[in-house]
């Protein structure tokens, strides 16, 4: 189990200027965050912390793959991640998040960023995500067009058409 106490930035400690971390997040660090979507992985992540008078500014760039399962043949598969995402974050009465805006509570010392980087490579995943061309599992697909030829062959096609649908297409023809 990893530990993601390297995560946790103390920004009250930080020297004005720019501050850098780096993390390398692995199958541990999936695992710890314990989230639905991605459980394994290997990414990098650069970040880049600047103090200001009233705010920090935190500007990640994360780069990897992470493993996530094909929404066609349902096998897992490689999804290369890159990503460059900024957020804010100021002291304020209580924490409070709001887009790229974290307000953080006078009397917290330090920001997790573990949940903050997670949810970063999950929105770099495209909607849908399916293997290259060929790289399938055989025997799903040769199943799935068993399947969908069964449920094509005909059934739909030897009912008649229903008489108040005729007469509806019979009204968008005459346009």
């Amino acid at each position: 189990m990893c530990s993601l106490e390297s995560l946790k930035i103390d920004l009250k400690g930080l020297s004005d200027g720019e501050t850098v971390c780096e993390y390398d997040l692995d199958d541990a660090y999936f695992e710890a965050i314990e989230a639905p979507e991605v459980r394994l992985g290997n990414v990098h992540v650069r970040l880049s912390v600047r103090k200001n008078p009233s705010f920090f500014e935190l500007n990640f760039h994360t780069e990897g793959t992470v493993i996530v399962p094909c929404d066609k043949c349902l096998e897992d598969m490689s999804q290369p991640i890159c990503t460059d995402n900024r957020m804010m974050v100021k002291y304020g009465a209580e924490h409070e998040e709001e887009d790229d805006l974290v307000t953080l509570a006078e009397d917290e010392e330090t920001l997790d960023v573990a949940w903050y980087i997670y949810e970063f490579i999950v929105l770099d995943i495209p909607i849908k995500h399916v293997h290259n061309p060929g790289e399938c599992n055989p025997a799903m697909i040769k199943a799935l067009e068993e399947h969908s030829a069964t449920r094509s062959s005909g059934e739909d096609e030897e009912k008649p058409i229903d008489p108040r649908w005729a007469a509806l297409g019979k009204l968008n023809m005459k346009d």
